[in-house]
């Protein structure tokens, strides 16, 4: 591929967005030709012999990339790719559009920007003010978050990229000493903590699979939490408990009587074959008995979907959010199937699931209106099945401020435990944030050797100036 144009621009960034948006292009040259007209821009893109032209008003000095924003859409223009989100792939488009926003442009410019500019459809743009309205009534950059991982799973999930190791794996000999290790991280973290005066409004137990924690770590853990951590400004405490198969009433006991007030239980879909195929175990007795007992002791439920698993047609998936009718949920998640580099399915060559995307999307909206929700968070990923996106759902006053919190990277984190991401936040420009990362190990055995000397780079990371 060659990439000739008038103005420089990342060539990284626009082979990327052809390797994602225009895979059956890659290799083919491009052209790029930016001239000025007035206050307007103008972008000749050219691609296969195909050219399109995208004008839209002079922004360079508050839109830096605008010359490359219009070539992107211009080579979809050419090629009459006519996506829902137009060439808003791999970013988060609630906090940049958030941006905009704050630039001083009014909500209608912003939406005009989005559907001339990115080529987004007015649905999708009606999506994100949507979920925006919500998040500035919660946002709160003067609070921290913390997140906890546990990286075990009773099995690997083959669409799962996440950090998680099959706990009857050889890596499940380690889990007694991580468990061990995380106990003391909690600890020198507390320490860090207390020395820096950092109060949690939000805590995150993920993973992995946290309910894959005996009974007696469960407690172990969130004793350690409540001994070492001040928790006097936490406005939820959430345990991803995810899968039914790990998890018992005594374990959600332990979690009341430690505080916990939302936690997820995710089917995924309710097509148990799937789940077989998948490498994902079910029992919907069992699942439903889990359900009641979440119900009966009093927590914020979650339930997470995937639309687009491999082998699942239209009429699975309608028949999935039929069966979630009977339960009585107060967030809804729907994800958008990614075939992920972490996950197996990245390197398995499957056909992806013929998902009529606008009925789906009625149905989910049909659903959600029904059980009273309205969309709070979102966020795009690249690989995603027809450029969908994940929406989080939740009846008025049940939202989760740490997701809401981490896809928009408004707060600083503080991670522990296997794969965490700690995030220290410094103010690059006034409308930019410059965000440092901190990366725990995935590897249970990586994780307990470096602990320490990753604290350490913890103890740096949030002595910068903010």
């Amino acid at each position: 591929m060659s990439i000739v144009t008038n103005f420089p621009l990342s060539e990284k960034s626009l082979e990327e967005f052809v390797r994602i948006m225009l895979p059956k292009e890659v290799g083919k040259d491009i052209k790029g030709e930016v001239s000025y007209k007035g206050n307007k821009i103008i972008v000749k893109a050219e691609i296969d012999g195909k050219e399109a032209i995208m004008e839209e008003e002079n922004l360079e000095h508050t839109i830096e990339d605008q010359n490359l924003i219009m070539l992107k859409g211009g080579l979809l223009k050419a090629l009459n790719k006519n996506y829902p989100w137009g060439s808003l792939i791999g970013v988060r488009p609630t906090k940049m559009t958030r941006r905009l926003m704050q630039m001083g442009f009014s909500k209608e410019r912003v939406k005009n920007l989005l559907n001339n500019m990115y080529l987004a459809n007015f649905d999708k743009i009606d999506l994100l003010m949507r979920v925006i309205e919500t998040e500035e009534r919660l946002l709160n950059k003067d609070a921290m978050n913390m997140y906890i991982g546990i990286p075990f799973c009773p099995s690997k999930c083959r669409y799962c990229s996440f950090a998680s190791y099959e706990i009857n794996s050889s890596l499940g000999r380690f889990y007694p000493k991580f468990v061990e290790t995380l106990l003391e991280e909690i600890e020198l973290v507390g320490e860090l903590s207390k020395n820096k005066g950092y109060k949690y409004e939000s805590l995150y137990i993920g993973g992995g699979t946290p309910s894959i924690l005996t009974e007696e770590d469960t407690e172990k853990v969130l004793k350690a939490v409540h001994k070492n951590i001040d928790l006097s400004n936490l406005k939820e405490f959430t345990f991803e408990a995810g899968r039914e198969d790990a998890i018992t009433k005594r374990k959600l006991e332990i979690l009341k009587e430690y505080g916990v007030d939302r936690v997820s239980l995710n089917p995924q879909t309710f097509k148990e074959q799937t789940l077989k195929d998948l490498n994902r175990t079910f029992n919907r007795k069992h699942f439903d008995e889990v359900y009641r007992d979440i119900k009966e002791i009093g927590f914020i439920l979650n339930m997470d979907l995937i639309l687009g698993l491999p082998g699942e047609s239209v009429e699975d998936i309608l028949s999935t959010l039929n069966e979630l009718e009977k339960y009585d949920i107060e967030n809804l998640t729907v994800h958008a199937l990614a075939k992920k580099k972490g996950s197996p399915l990245y390197h398995e060559d499957f056909e992806e699931s013929e998902v009529e995307r606008m009925l789906v999307e009625n149905a989910i909206g049909e659903l959600v209106k029904r059980k009273g929700m309205e969309p709070y968070y979102m966020y795009r990923q690249k690989n995603s099945l027809d450029w969908g996106e994940n929406v989080g759902y939740s009846i008025p006053g049940a939202e989760s401020r740490f997701n809401i919190e981490m896809i928009e990277e408004n707060q600083q984190t503080m991670g522990l435990g296997g794969g965490a991401i700690s995030k220290a936040i410094h103010k690059e420009t006034e409308y930019i944030d410059q965000i440092e990362r901190l990366v725990n190990p995935k590897d249970p055995a990586l994780y307990i050797a470096e602990m320490r000397m990753r604290h350490n780079k913890k103890i740096e990371l949030f002595s910068k100036e903010i």
